[in-house]
């Protein structure tokens, strides 16, 4: 599988951060966060701030066989998954952006899914789907429609900043997905 990941320092006109989209074709997930943390694109890794539990949870939800550092991002494409945000603009907390840089978005997120063809799209809090969606309410989970061709989820958004949800519930609806993919039932 060859790695299509947009490096630093491209001049990938959809990217304005530092951060790498790690993309591969043919995945079984990609998760697609919000957008960029200020911190990580200063660190210049996916999920690096320490109050981020991303890496632990896909560890407990089955995704990884450990929990893997911010600068091991890249090994998730050996477990068939991938990473990418909805937003590429970086902020020091999403509630910095409107319903528009979601809309305004969707056309470079839609192309980079169709051409890549995951069989999942994971969108890491409600907000991007919504957006997109022009749907007030969505629940967590699986969505009833696809997005370029995969199979939509929405799910908790892993910052430490959620306060909604501790690890344990998080990493339910993270293992959700896995049990689904493990099963092979449907687009999975």
């Amino acid at each position: 599988m060859q790695d299509s990941a947009t490096a630093k320092g491209t001049d990938n006109p959809t990217t304005t951060s530092a951060l790498s989209e790690i993309l591969a074709p043919h995945l079984s997930v990609v998760f697609c966060g919000l957008n960029p943390a200020l911190s990580a694109h200063r660190d210049g890794h996916n999920f690096s701030n320490r109050s981020s539990r991303f890496w632990r949870v896909l560890h407990l939800a089955g995704f990884t066989p450990r929990v893997l550092r911010a600068d091991e991002e890249r090994e998730i494409l050996k477990y068939g998954l991938g990473l990418t945000s909805a937003v590429s603009r970086p902020t020091k907390s999403a509630s910095e952006l409107k319903k528009r840089d979601y809309i305004t978005a969707v056309p470079a997120l839609e192309d980079k899914i169709r051409k890549l063809a995951p069989r999942n799209l994971a969108f890491l809090g409600k907000a991007a789907y919504a957006a997109i969606s022009f749907r007030a309410h969505v629940e967590w989970g699986r969505q009833p429609d696809e997005f370029a061709g995969a199979s939509i989820w929405v799910l908790p958004n892993p910052s430490g900043l959620n306060r909604a949800f501790d690890l344990a519930r998080l990493t339910e609806h993270y293992r959700d997905i896995k049990l689904a993919i493990d099963r092979g039932g449907g687009p999975f």
